[in-house]
């Protein structure tokens, strides 16, 4: 007995000393683990950030604030529209040129009226510009800013246009999705109310040419 309780303090020694040599691995392999679930996990990130830039096409950054705008059909009632007479606009806006350019097409009342503008960015005149061609006959060639989330437009007008010869206008999309237009003619040198008109996102419309 006293022999083998001589011996047991030493392998007791022997056995703490082997579990300690057992825990590094161990630790070190918890730590590897780790590391490559956090590996995994970048990676698993960057590729669905590559997905989503992907899923974006691209825009001319002095576009980007029309963005919100693409893809989309819009439709709304003139605030002067009555049910007797209404007055009822469909307008698409879309991404044109590979980018370079924004194409927004519009008829009212199925086509009675319509028109096809064009916009984008002008490096000589550094300013994003716009020509605005109309089945009346007249066309529009104008200037686009963007200020406080509103885009605040401005256009000369050539050709028979009941003798309006400029416009300016304010667009916005509001907090509840709506997009509102108002403009303003100048007519024989007076600033007089053009129309304003709040649109609704309306996939089933559509734009209509006779």
């Amino acid at each position: 007995m006293n022999h083998q309780g001589k011996f047991f303090p030493i392998r007791a020694a022997r056995l703490q000393a082997d579990c300690r040599s057992m825990q590094h691995p161990i630790k070190s392999n918890f730590m590897t683990m780790n590391i490559q679930r956090q590996i995994i996990l970048l990676c698993s990130l960057c590729a669905g950030l590559n997905l989503l830039a992907a899923d974006k096409p691209s825009l001319d950054s002095h576009l980007e604030p029309l963005r919100p705008l693409l893809d989309k059909t819009w439709k709304g009632a003139f605030k002067d529209s009555t049910p007797d007479k209404p007055t009822v606009d469909v307008m698409r806006w879309e991404r044109a040129l590979n980018g370079n350019a924004v194409r927004v097409v519009h008829s009212i009342n199925n086509g009675n009226y319509g028109g096809e503008t064009i916009i984008r960015w002008d490096e000589k005149q550094q300013v994003v510009t716009y020509h605005y061609f109309t089945t009346a006959g007249f066309m529009t060639i104008g200037t686009m800013t963007f200020k406080d989330g509103k885009v605040i437009s401005r256009e000369l007008v050539t050709g028979s246009a009941n003798g309006v010869t400029e416009v300016r206008g304010t667009s916005e999309k509001q907090s509840d999705g709506t997009f509102h237009v108002k403009t303003e003619h100048l007519k024989n040198g007076e600033w007089l109310p053009g129309h304003e008109v709040t649109y609704q996102e309306d996939p089933t419309a559509s734009v209509v040419f006779k």
